[in-house]
């Protein structure tokens, strides 16, 4: 997979896609990112790319121009993917989302700063609009590199157990559940037996029944619809009943 990321900031995304898994699954051949400055596709004499707003009001509004040259040609010929703006307007970043994207061969995620965009950039060169949560960032490096990496690791080979991608939170539907380690015991605090005992169903059950407790008591919307064996119906009917009594007795 290919990922482009267009920015006036390059210089902010080394640090984090060179290192750990992501710089590993780059040297294997799993990933390429390529960071595209923004800045020397001005036309204006000091390639600035921000200028003031039509109509008025606070802050600066980056242009269309250095934008949609800088995208037409991080497409370059025969591009077969989907272009991203970062925006807090956007629809938010969700697993699912990252696990859609992560089926693309190619991204583009292009970093908005100051007030905005000005909209004909986005109209001329962008599929949709995303957002990694409800707040608003200095600039869209930072969510970029937040879908980047959420994608990334989707990708087989990427994580090295595929397995990992599969039980964590929210690609079951429910928050993970506890880890452990060694020691059995640290500061008094013991691990539960049933992980030490060998019974591989005893542990599945253990730990369908805390990521649903976890998940009712911090995401409770998320076990809505949520599909299950017949096996963890019984444990979520169980688990269901302790937790509204729970909140009845409060």
């Amino acid at each position: 997979m290919k990922i482009k990321i267009l920015t006036i900031f390059p210089e902010m995304f080394a640090p984090v896609l060179n290192a750990s898994i992501l710089g590993r699954a780059q040297d294997k051949g799993l990933i390429a990112f390529e960071v595209i400055d923004i800045r020397p596709f001005s036309q204006r004499k000091h390639k600035n790319t921000d200028d003031d707003p039509f109509g008025g009001g606070a802050g600066m509004v980056m242009m269309a121009q250095p934008v949609v040259d800088a995208m037409r040609h991080a497409m370059g010929e025969g591009f077969s993917g989907r272009r991203i703006y970062l925006s807090p307007r956007g629809q938010t970043l969700t697993q699912r989302k990252a696990e859609e994207l992560a089926r693309e061969k190619e991204l583009i995620l292009l970093c908005g700063h100051y007030e905005g965009l000005d909209q004909r950039a986005i109209d001329l060169c962008v599929d949709e609009e995303l957002s990694v949560g409800d707040y608003v960032l200095t600039g869209g490096e930072l969510a970029a590199m937040v879908v980047a990496d959420a994608v990334a690791r989707l990708i087989p080979g990427v994580l090295g157990c595929e397995e990992s991608a599969q039980t964590e939170s929210f690609s079951s539907g429910l928050l993970e559940y506890p880890q452990y380690t060694r020691p059995r015991v640290f500061e008094g605090l013991e691990v539960p037996a049933v992980l030490l005992e060998g019974n591989h169903a005893l542990i599945e059950d253990w730990r369908f029944e805390q990521s649903l407790r976890i998940t009712l008591a911090r995401r409770p919307e998320l076990v809505q619809g949520l599909e299950m064996s017949k096996r963890q119906r019984r444990i979520y009917d169980r688990v269901l009943r302790e937790w509204t009594q729970q909140k009845g007795d409060v």
